[in-house]
């Protein structure tokens, strides 16, 4: 008895040899230009972290009324697997985990449905409550890292050309998410002489509750006319470091400029 000889049944059927042939090229085409090129994939994590916090507040009641809420509501999640939740005084953190049967376009949907059914509760919290904040960033991967410097240029303008950058750059094909490191937010220093604001009799609080109200923005009401409707804007927001050394108050019957009895200075 012969056993199966494979040259022979291909010498014989050429025609069937050609056509697998064509069909495994086809398909090893396909599959390459369908490779994924990037040189860090993004990673689809299942897990989000959920936290809130209660300053103040105990370990038995943070877990009673902030993290067992939170538990009931994220047991409503799809595709949800379990969930595992760390309690401490005033502070609550809830793992969310999805089942491995959960695909990577529906990862998206689901956090977005967490989100939103959290927000609907985020009411029903105790007063005083911060958050829920959520994380589900895990997955994210950075491939180029670039530093910046400036001889010569500010704090602002050296972060006013990166965000610029940023800008472009997320045009990019295949750039999807840039993050600024390192950026310091500018701030106005208002510096007082305790002993002078004593020996000219003001008040330390007075004056800062008169800079603040200098500041607030408030609506100033509307005009209507047949055909338009116009805003009423009243002048006087601060808009630079000169705008606040001018700001003029009362004290002991005198009046008295900001920068008479105070150093304003920029630093970032």
């Amino acid at each position: 008895m012969r056993g199966f000889n494979l040259s022979e049944w291909a010498l014989g059927h050429r025609s069937i040899v050609a056509f697998l042939m064509i069909v495994a090229v086809g398909a090893g085409l396909a599959s390459y230009y369908r490779l994924g090129r990037s040189e860090d994939p993004t990673f689809i994590i299942k897990t989000m972290v959920v936290q809130a916090a209660w300053p103040g507040a105990t370990i038995e009641d943070t877990l009673k009324q902030v993290t067992e809420r939170i538990e009931r509501k994220l047991q409503e999640t799809p595709k949800l697997d379990f969930l595992r939740s760390y309690t401490t005084a005033g502070k609550t953190t809830i793992f969310v985990n999805l089942l491995g049967s959960a695909t990577a376009k529906e990862v998206p949907d689901i956090w977005y449905h967490v989100r939103k059914s959290i927000g609907d509760i985020s009411h029903t919290l105790p007063m005083g409550v911060i958050g829920p904040g959520f994380n589900d960033d895990f997955g994210d991967t950075f491939g180029t890292i670039y530093g910046f410097t400036a001889d010569g240029f500010t704090h602002r303008e050296l972060r006013d050309y990166v965000e610029d950058i940023r800008s472009k750059l997320l045009g990019v094909a295949d750039v999807s998410k840039i993050e600024v490191l390192g950026a310091q937010d500018e701030r106005i220093f208002v510096e007082f002489s305790m002993q002078e604001l004593a020996s000219l009799g003001i008040d330390r609080s007075a004056l800062i509750a008169a800079l603040q109200a200098q500041n607030v923005v408030h609506p100033a009401g509307t005009i209507q006319t047949g055909y338009e409707r116009l805003s009423l804007r009243v002048s006087g927001a601060l808009r630079s470091e000169q705008d606040l050394q001018n700001i003029n108050f009362a004290a002991g019957g005198r009046l008295l400029r900001l920068s008479d009895i105070a150093r304003v200075r920029r630093r970032s």
